[in-house]
Order: structure tokens, then sequence, then C-alpha cells
């Protein structure tokens, strides 16, 4: 049997008891079926049918919100040690079911298996990350002052919703999840409605690890009644968001009358700057992968090539060599590199981009067409000949969809890097070191690699700026979203204090 059908066959299994019984939200510990009835979530593989999937409502968050505020006093309360054991229990039983959510991921949402079998391994690296932090999350500071001394503490600041996406959903959902529970923050989750199994395997992981009841609230459902009635809850103290730019704007409205606070990764129009003095073979092998890798589904995927002039033809020719040879197939074959795309409202996306790239005067060297006649899939895109202010330069297209940009020198790529709306990613190929240091201090941008493609460090601040999010993940950063800091301050002597009214 070929290592595809081995891995269909298993997925066959694991898939079994969700077409039995479907996906339910899981509420205070148990498993609640939707008040709002159910919706299908498909395969983009074929478009078939996965299972039924309940479909929430305010009702149903209200029952969750209420849950995680109940759990909150006692979860805060218990020592960070014992918070640490239960979380390292989740990464172990991440590590034990690590075949079964790789198969599931790559099913409901086509991303190619050489990419999801290291995901779940990787969401369990957050885990244990995070776990290890928990009996030092309120740990502060000791400030001395003439006559005074103050000494801070940090507090989990409550119960917190977590809004995830569909691009890689069960790692991503544990970079959120992971921190506020290791702070001693309750959860509500609601993932995206395109790919639910995931976040139903976490949270039956988490119940099973021994978190207690109503610490983190599973809501399936869709962003205009669920998402919504979670984003307005009063009971919920802050939201953490990962998805496009505009929802990110319309969440930020939503909870504004409940003073939320809120932390969004949102979208991106990444520049991959390329000098003609760079290492140029390794440069081509971190564009093709910035932006290929993961269907080109990823908020910081290299979508805009800036190559200089002096090289261009050369480069652009190796690309789009390379780029013709990308393997397109199915996402369980360990040969495939580029799988199909999350839903046919996706690939509709992508694919009017192509059309739009070829009528704004761009040429599509390669791709710009569907790959074989059933499932979601698209041809690895190519467009050069590009200028900034095309809509295929500036608008974030989430696919595997490359638009290359010519410049002459530093001062010509720097302006074009920053002219965009967005500013999450950057990454820069030289090896001049002064350029590098004073380029990237400039890049408008808040995570830039010099010589390397994303290569993520836990303990690293992962954000963007502009249109491209707000607030920080990673080490101490993700603390300071899910915790208030208190500053306590005593007298060291007694010191004057002005007598009114004497």
């Amino acid at each position: 049997m070929s290592d595809l059908a081995t891995r269909l066959a298993q997925l066959d299994t694991h898939l079994a008891r969700f077409r039995d019984s479907g996906i339910v939200n899981l509420i205070n510990g148990q498993d609640i079926p939707g008040s709002g009835g159910a919706f299908e979530t498909r395969s983009p593989v074929d478009d078939s049918l996965i299972c039924s999937v309940s479909r929430s409502t305010a009702e149903d968050v209200d029952a969750a919100a209420k849950a995680a505020k109940a759990a909150f006093p006692a979860w805060a309360a218990m020592d960070g040690k014992e918070r640490k054991k239960i979380l390292h229990r989740v990464a172990d039983a991440i590590v034990d079911r690590a075949e079964e959510i790789a198969l599931c991921e790559c099913w409901d949402t086509g991303q190619a298996w050489r990419f999801m079998s290291k995901a779940a391994l990787r969401a369990a690296e957050n885990f244990r990350f995070f776990a290890d932090q928990a009996p030092t999350a309120r740990d502060g500071q000791t400030l001395f002052a003439p006559g005074q001394m103050n000494v801070t503490a940090r507090h989990p600041i409550g119960p917190v919703g977590v809004i995830t996406p569909w691009n890689t959903p069960f790692m991503l959902s544990t970079w959120k999840i992971a921190p506020a529970l290791a702070a001693g923050c309750t959860v509500v989750h609601k993932p995206a409605e395109f790919s639910p199994l995931t976040a139903r395997l976490l949270s039956e992981i988490c119940r099973e690890a021994g978190l207690p009841d109503g610490v983190l609230n599973l809501v399936n459902g869709f962003g205009e009644d669920a998402g919504r009635a979670l984003t307005e809850h009063p009971d919920i103290k802050a939201i953490a968001f990962v998805g496009e730019s505009k929802t990110g704007s319309m969440i930020m409205k939503q909870g504004a009358d409940t003073l939320k606070r809120v932390h969004f990764e949102l979208g991106g129009k990444n520049p991959v700057i390329v000098f003609e003095d760079a290492d140029l073979e390794r440069a081509l092998d971190a564009v093709i992968f910035m932006i290929y890798s993961l269907n080109g589904e990823r908020c910081t995927s290299s979508s805009r090539l800036l190559v200089q002039e002096s090289i261009a033809a050369e480069f652009h020719d190796k690309l789009e060599a390379r780029v013709r040879n990308i393997r397109v197939g199915h996402p369980l074959d360990p040969a495939t590199e580029v799988g199909p795309l999350i839903h046919k409202v996706h690939y509709d996306k992508v694919m009017s981009y192509v059309e739009i790239g070829k009528s704004e005067g761009a040429t599509c060297r390669a791709g710009g067409a569907r790959a074989g006649e059933e499932g979601w899939f698209v041809k690895p895109t190519l467009f050069t000949d590009a200028t900034r202010n095309m809509r295929i330069a500036q608008e974030e297209v989430f696919g595997p969809f490359l638009t290359s940009i010519t410049f002459k020198d530093e001062a010509e790529a720097l302006d074009i890097a920053n002219d965009v709306a967005y500013g999450l990613s950057g990454y820069l190929w030289t090896n001049d070191l002064t350029r590098a240091l004073n380029f990237s201090d400039k890049l408008e941008a808040g995570m830039i690699w010099v010589n390397s493609e994303n290569v993520r460090h836990l303990p690293t601040p992962f954000g963007g700026v502009k249109a491209s999010g707000v607030g920080r993940d990673g080490g101490d950063w993700s603390f300071d979203f899910y915790m208030e800091t208190k500053n306590t301050s005593f007298a060291l002597g007694s010191h004057k204090i002005q007598r009114l009214g004497a």
C-alpha cells in the first residue's frame, strides 16, 4: 500500500466519529450542540462532506462566557507549578496524537502533509514553552525611588476570547491559548468555520489532560453571530484574533462598548528584498519557500519580491523554472508541495487576482490557472513586470501568488517596500552589513529576517505594525496582553506631606 493510501485509510478511521456525531461545542466540560442548528464542513481536496458542525448563537456564547467566568477564580488562584503540570500533559497528549491532528488538518484545510506533519509538534512546543513560564508569570519588579520602594506584580486579566483562522489552525490556536492558560486566564475559543476539526481535538486533549471544566470552552459558528456575540460579551475581558485586517477593525468596534483589550495578528503584503550582492541561490530558495509553502496561505508570506534591476532577468528566469516545477497534488501525498486552497470562496478570490494582474499589465510568467478538475487547486503563480501601485502589489492575495517588482537602488527599494498599508514582516537579502542594519531599521515591519526565511524563535515578539496588527505574541510579550500589571508603593520613611486645611 502506498504512503497516500495508508494515510487515507488512517484518516478515514479518525473521521468516522465526526461523521457519526458531528462536531459539537465544549462548554463547561460538556459536549453541547449549538442552539443555531448545524452547518457543513467540506474538504477542499474534492469538496466532499466531512461532517456537520454545531452553529452557535449568542445563547451558546453566553453559556461559554459564564462558564469561563465561573472557572476563572480557581484557575487564576492555582499555583503556577500546578498549571505547569497540566499544560505539560496537554503537550504530551498533542505529541501522542500528532499524526491524527496532522491528518485531520490536511483534509480540513488542504495543507500539505510535509508541513502539517510537523505543525502539531510545534504546537506541543508552544504549550511546553508557556507551561514553563507559568510559575513565574506573575513575577514583577522592585523599583526604588528616594524614600520609596515600588513593587510590581501581574494578575490574569480574566476570561478571554480567542478567535483563530483557517490557515494552520491547530498551531495558531496554541499560540493564543497556551499563554492565556499559563497566565491564569480562562478561554472561550471560536475557530474559523472553514476549519473546525482540530479545534475540537485540542479541546478534547485539554479536557483529558485534566484542565478543569470551564477553563477552555469551544464554540463553533460564524463571525456574524458567534464571533460578534463573543466580542461584545461583557464577561469577556479581551479578544485575541488572527485573521483579516478588515475583520480586526470590525472586532475593535464591536468590543468598544465594553472597553475590551484586543490583540490582533492581521494581514500582510510582506516584501522580500534581494540585492545584487546577496547569495542568490539561497535567496531564491527562501523567496520560493516563503510564498509557496503552506499554499501561500500564511500571514508572513513574502508575497512581494523586490529584486535589483541588475540581477532581475537572471533571477526571474531561475524563479520561473522553479515555480513551474513545484509539485501540486493531494495534501496527504508526501511528495506534494502545494495543496488545494481552503474553500471555493477563497479559490475564487485568488483566481480573480490573476485576471486583475493581467488587466493591470503585469506579466504572468507561471501558473495563473486551475490545477486538476476537482477541489480548489491553483497552479503556483508568478507575476513579473509589476509596478508598486498595481492592486497585485498592494492587496493581500493570500495564496500561492508572487508579485515581482524591480528597483534601482537602496533608496527606491525602501520606498517601495514601505509603500503599502501593511507592516507585518520583511525579508532582506544582502551581504552588506551596514546596508542590512540601516535598511532593517527603516523598514516598516514588526518582524524582519536578514538572509533568512521565517525562522520563529518562541521568546521573540511576533506581530506587525500599521494594518498588520496590534500587540505582540511570544515570550513575556504574550503575558503583557493576558495580564494586568499592578504597582504597590511603600514609603521607606516619614516624607513630607502637604497639610491642606490645617
